[in-house]
């Protein structure tokens, strides 16, 4: 059953400052995988963990979030399960849902952490409240400065001949940009990975993401050997502690230097430009806490002299879609974005109809709220347990 979120007329926004959120369902799923993939942090294979969040007002607006954590980044789906269901919940169910900032800051007040909870509750917010008044989210967040986000897709298979594979399907499908995992096996591995795709594809725009699989005494020799391949980035090549080593390393090459895990929240960025660790920031909702705080932390980062990229974690289309509505809405993000799971690398989306990528690019829904419905039947085909407080 796909889900239909008006019951009103979408152009009626008096009723909704008045409603009342009266439903909040939380839905852990298991979403199988295509491929196993290497991170410098980690290795994802099987099945990746996502959290769902539904929430409907007494007058029937239905808005949808997702969090999306991961267990050596911002932490367990089962925790995140619980900030939603046993500590949110209390908070949101019979609130109005266009006191966005005022439930937010009281959520953060709850329980510390768990940015992705925040993130999902957020977008289910902005989801219901673009439905309920005929916006999309982009709208709400400051008006929409790009209607179309250049695609890179993340080369982390242990295969590289899966990988290869994966760049000529995606270079048919018009994408031009390509972030490769390192770090993870011998650094000869990433090199031979980065001269074959220099010698069979010369026009793509190659990027190299450590996600702090270095340690710092070795790592400058390494990252010299990648700096010569004239890459657009590096991202992320050591833990996100060593500030001092991420300094020394962005002075010493010529490849713009990428902050990642470095980079949390606006205080984290604000440090990384006074302490001059990169040149860029990847900005997700995950890590982050939700678009609006993402929003704040490429605001920081561009009055710096910083660049955004539009970073995700392993995300159905509802978390893909929120990052798109932020990116369109933000003008400091404009190296494009990796919402490429949905369609290259869960078996399947939650999504009623394809996340919207063509000729390479994603492009900015206009509809109401996020823009695209969520298939629930697929919420319930893949649900490995879910509350509604009942």
């Amino acid at each position: 059953m796909t889900s239909t979120s008006e019951r009103r007329d979408p152009g009626a926004v008096a009723p909704i400052l008045s409603d009342r959120i009266a439903r909040m369902d939380v839905v852990h799923l298991a979403l199988p995988v295509r491929h196993a993939r290497d991170h410098g942090s980690g290795t994802v294979a099987q099945a990746v963990e996502v959290v769902v969040v539904r929430l409907e007002t007494d007058g029937g607006v239905v808005g949808f979030g997702e969090a999306s954590p991961w267990v050596v980044f911002t932490g367990t789906a089962e925790a995140t399960f619980a900030a939603l269901d046993r500590y949110y919940r209390p908070i949101v169910v019979g609130a109005r849902p266009s006191d966005i900032e005022a439930l937010m800051a009281a959520c953060r007040r709850a329980v510390v952490g768990h940015p992705e909870a925040q993130a999902a509750l957020e977008m289910a917010l902005y989801d219901l409240l673009g439905r309920a008044s005929g916006l999309p989210v982009w709208a709400l967040l400051g008006g929409r400065c790009r209607d179309r986000i250049p695609l890179s897709v993340s080369l982390a298979d242990p295969d590289f001949a899966a990988d290869l594979r994966l760049v000529e399907t995606i270079r048919e499908a018009g994408v031009g940009i390509v972030k490769l995992k390192t770090g993870v096996r011998e650094h000869r591995f990433d090199l031979d990975r980065l001269e074959r795709l220099r010698r069979d594809h010369p026009d793509l725009d190659i990027r190299v993401d450590y996600n702090q699989g270095l340690e710092p005494f070795d790592a400058l020799r390494r990252l010299r050997d990648i700096d010569a391949f004239g890459v657009t980035f590096i991202e992320q090549p050591v833990p996100a502690r060593h500030f001092a080593a991420m300094a020394s390393y962005r002075t010493a090459l010529d490849t713009p230097l990428l902050a990642d895990e470095s980079v949390f929240g606006p205080a984290d960025m604000i440090r990384a430009i006074s302490e001059g660790i990169c040149d860029g920031v990847s900005v997700k909702i995950m890590k982050s806490g939700g678009m609006a705080r993402g929003k704040a932390i490429a605001a920081i980062a561009g009055a710096g002299g910083l660049v955004g990229y539009g970073g995700d974690m392993f995300e159905t289309g509802i978390a893909h879609l929120a990052g798109t509505h932020m990116i369109a809405a933000t003008p400091e993000i404009d190296l494009g974005c990796e919402f490429y799971q949905a369609r290259w690398y869960l078996e399947h989306d939650v999504l009623a109809e394809p996340f919207p990528i063509v000729d390479g690019h994603v492009v900015v829904p206009t509809a109401p709220g996020l823009g695209i419905a969520v298939d629930e039947a697929l919420l319930g085909r893949f649900a490995l347990r879910r509350s509604s407080g009942e």
